[in-house]
């Protein structure tokens, strides 16, 4: 589930609590075979059965709205396994080949855990929820850098504790059901910062970029020395950074940043790349032809500034999928839809003829860009 998404949630969430509704959030737990969505998506619904957000395409909605507004009455949590097989003679027969797990909770805004977490959600900080799938009575843990809130059964205690700390070292956590040691299942979701995109140039083709991965939940930031061009009016959402290429020290990306050199200017972009390469940031893409990136590099090897092999396995050039783009509005998708599949661990092919489960990611990394390309590369 994206940031946006989540984002879109909280905000109906407060909203309805503030109105006096009660509320629950019905929340993937499994998924066997195929399904439209992946284990940690959530939906909210509220008592008068309105719903935000969704489960699938639209075919488990109402049947979880009912199970929903049963939970909101009652106040006990309920899991629910449906089949989304055409063959399902007593489930839902929608033809999809799988089924998934749906557990619905209330959200009671008095319990510390539940407060804890949904803070975290809202502050985009690291957290882990662990929920025993047996438990009846609110058993849950919730994991932070900084600690633990809540309590788990003696035997689960470790396991979960350890299983929760390693997801929130991975640059990427996803939230899974795991079998504890003991065979009890247990529910981990996970809370991260929304992914940073930072745009070195506030020309034109940015604008579409910056609007659409605001849109998709980035933390978006742009960086430009001319301060006509950045302005809230043309990157609605985005933080704004008048920084001349003298001045780039100031900026440090975060650990999950993307970085893309798009100004359309050489000796600025020559400097924006040596700041993102030695920045640390796990991506780094370049907009333009694959020469346009060697001549980028070319100058400050020349000046003395080399490059370790490691800065270079970050670079992507040319930057963006290969779609037949050519607007800008098509660039900032083709660009996006790369985002999207290395940060997922896809390689961005067509679904068309595949087989398997459309969520199995065959990845197949970029090679890194040579600084010195054998005569005749392109």
């Amino acid at each position: 589930m994206n940031a946006a998404e989540t984002r879109a949630l909280l905000l109906a969430l407060n909203s309805a609590h503030a109105r006096g509704q009660r509320a629950a959030i019905a929340t993937v737990v499994g998924v066997h075979g195929s399904a439209y969505r992946r284990e940690g998506t959530r939906m909210l619904v509220l008592d008068d059965g309105a719903q935000v957000c969704m489960l699938s395409g639209g075919c488990l909605e109402a049947e979880v709205v009912e199970v929903a507004l049963d939970v909101i009455r009652t106040g006990r949590p309920s899991l629910t396994h449906y089949d989304l097989s055409e063959d399902a003679t007593w489930g839902l027969g929608i033809g999809c080949g799988g089924s998934v797990d749906v557990r619905v909770e209330r959200v009671d805004p008095g319990d510390p855990v539940s407060a804890a977490w949904l803070h975290a959600l809202a502050q985009g900080e690291k957290a882990a929820l662990v929920v025993p799938l047996d438990a009846v009575d609110g058993e849950r843990l919730l994991v932070t850098p900084a600690g633990t809130h809540g309590a788990l059964r003696p035997a689960l205690h470790d396991f979960a504790l350890a299983q929760a700390g390693a997801r929130l070292t991975h640059l990427e956590p996803r939230a899974a059901t795991l079998s504890a040691p003991d065979g009890t299942p247990v529910f981990i979701d996970v809370s991260t910062p929304p992914p940073q995109l930072v745009l070195y140039g506030a020309g034109h083709d940015a604008m579409p970029l910056s609007a659409q991965a605001h849109a998709l939940g980035y933390d978006v930031h742009v960086i430009d020395p001319r301060g006509a061009y950045l302005t809230p009016g043309r990157f609605p959402g985005a933080t704004l950074h008048p920084l001349a290429p003298e001045e780039l020290a100031a900026f440090t990306p975060g650990a999950r940043a993307h970085l893309i050199i798009m100004n359309h200017h050489l000796d600025r972009d020559r400097v924006c790349l040596q700041h993102a390469l030695q920045s640390g940031a796990p991506y780094v893409g370049v907009l333009g032809p694959r020469s346009r990136a060697l001549d980028l590099l070319s100058t400050p090897e020349a000046e003395g500034v080399t490059f370790t092999a490691a800065q270079l396995a970050r670079l992507r050039s040319p930057v963006g999928l290969r779609l037949g783009a050519e607007a800008p509005e098509e660039v900032a998708l083709s660009i996006l839809a790369e985002l999207m599949a290395w940060r997922r661990g896809y390689d961005g092919s067509f679904l068309s003829g595949h087989a398997g489960r459309i969520h199995d990611a065959p990845t197949h990394p970029a090679a890194p860009l040579p600084v010195h390309p054998a005569p005749g590369t392109p």
